[in-house]
């Protein structure tokens, strides 16, 4: 498998049940702590946003709002040791 520093994820859980979009979400999230994965998420699952380390709404092609996130995956090694790449 590839191990690519950053993940772009278009709607993951979609058009999945609940239990799947729910180890969906698992799976991102430890890709995102373990390895340290960089994890860019476009969604309208306000859980799964808010649950991020950062949150960036749009409007019309515009970013109107940009938030940290509840982050309660932990962090990643990488940015506590201050790695802006990773977070």
């Amino acid at each position: 498998m590839n191990a690519p520093r950053i993940l772009f994820c278009d709607e993951p859980t979609g058009n999945l049940d609940s239990k799947t979009g729910a180890e969906i979400t698992e799976m991102l999230w430890r890709l995102n702590k373990e390895k340290g994965q960089t994890i860019v998420i476009v969604t309208h699952d306000e859980s799964m946003a808010r649950d991020a380390h950062r949150m960036a709404r749009m409007l019309d092609g515009k970013v109107t709002e940009v938030r940290e996130g509840k982050g309660k995956r932990g962090v990643p090694a990488e940015c506590e040791k201050g790695d802006p790449a990773s977070a």
